[in-house]
């Protein structure tokens, strides 16, 4: 019996797949056909039925006569979900092959509110890592934040909730200390890949600057990372020359003047068989991580397998059931003779 009302209910109607579910509309006509029925005997010439003295009278026993009707009714009705096909498909994946291990490390020293990049270049690079984190599948990614010291937030994982929590954490002011210690980020982000057994890899250190804070030489810090089989991708990040940052007292737009060691990244990412972008403005941003995302593909496969079962038999039968239901109380005292 339980069986038969989880049938009936929505939640589980509502979880079906149904193979043509414009079918189901055709439930609205169902009590329209009988409205219709109704007019029509009603157009027809009537037949005056002579009752004795008094009111007709009025008990259960009389409205017993819809009852054909509603069965009737409810026999089209499941009859059309057993035609709509409901169904359900169990869905399995599995996946083969080696992914990537990467680590970003995202520049975040007071420069990066420098508004070359709209609304700032720290919450471009935020938005479009983002992108590029939700592009990843069976990679696992670590976040490091710099600016005159250098913070591992994320470890290695495939948790991408987890990683987008933290870019969306990244703000300016949560270094202690400001500055730009690009080879300390590059020693936080090979601590994190050392011991990484994945097929590949990956830095991609973003930065506007150049290195003026940390006690680790950025070469030095490169060629370490070399030795451990990790590559180096740089991406440059603004334009050089005066460039709005914020207003003054009186609303104006403020100007300073901002320049990028492109040296020093290009030979970053040269001394760690990587390479390395510029990326002036947000469409190029988006852009370098595009390339990127294209030179470091991984090596998975993912086979689906779906199962899907149909599940109209149920309703076909209680159809079946109540048409033949209906054809015996067609039979007895309750069917109306004069509608028929």
């Amino acid at each position: 019996m339980n069986d038969f009302f989880n049938l009936l209910r929505y939640s589980t109607l509502a979880s079906y797949q149904w193979q043509e579910p414009r079918l189901l509309l055709l439930i609205v006509a169902v009590p329209l056909l009988f409205v219709l029925r109704w007019v029509l005997a009603r157009r027809r010439a009537q037949v005056v039925v002579a009752f004795g003295p008094g009111a007709a009278p009025r008990d259960w026993v009389a409205a017993l006569r819809f009852l054909p009707d509603v069965v009737l009714g409810l026999a089209l009705s499941f009859a059309i979900v057993a035609l709509a096909r409901p169904q359900r498909t169990d869905e399995r994946v599995e996946q083969s092959g080696r992914g990537i291990d990467l680590v970003l490390a995202i520049d975040v020293s007071g420069s990066m509110e420098i508004q070359d990049l709209l609304p700032n270049r720290l919450e471009a690079a935020k938005r479009i890592a983002t992108d590029f984190v939700n592009s990843r599948a069976g990679d696992r990614l670590a976040l490091v934040a710099f600016a005159g010291e250098a913070y591992s937030l994320a470890p290695l994982t495939t948790d991408y909730d987890l990683l987008r929590e933290h870019l969306a954490s990244l703000r300016f002011g949560m270094m202690k200390q400001d500055g730009t210690a690009i080879g300390t980020a590059l020693g936080v982000a090979t601590n994190r890949l050392r011991e990484s057994t994945a097929r590949s890899r990956v830095c991609i250190l973003l930065s506007d600057g150049e290195s003026n804070a940390g006690s680790l030489d950025p070469q030095l810090a490169a060629q370490l990372a070399h030795a451990y089989g990790i590559r180096i991708y740089t991406i440059g990040l603004g334009q050089d020359g005066f460039v709005p940052y914020g207003k003054d007292a009186q609303g104006r737009p403020r100007y300073v003047q901002t320049r990028l060691d492109e040296t020093t990244m290009r030979q970053l990412a040269a001394a760690a068989d990587g390479q390395f972008f510029r990326a002036t403005d947000t469409a190029g941003l988006r852009e370098v991580f595009k390339q990127i995302n294209q030179l470091e593909k991984s090596e998975i496969k993912q086979l689906r397998y779906r199962n899907t079962k149909d599940l109209y038999l149920p309703y076909l039968w209680l159809s079946i059931g109540l048409w033949l239901l209906w054809l015996v109380l067609k039979s007895s005292f309750m069917s109306n003779p004069l509608e028929d």
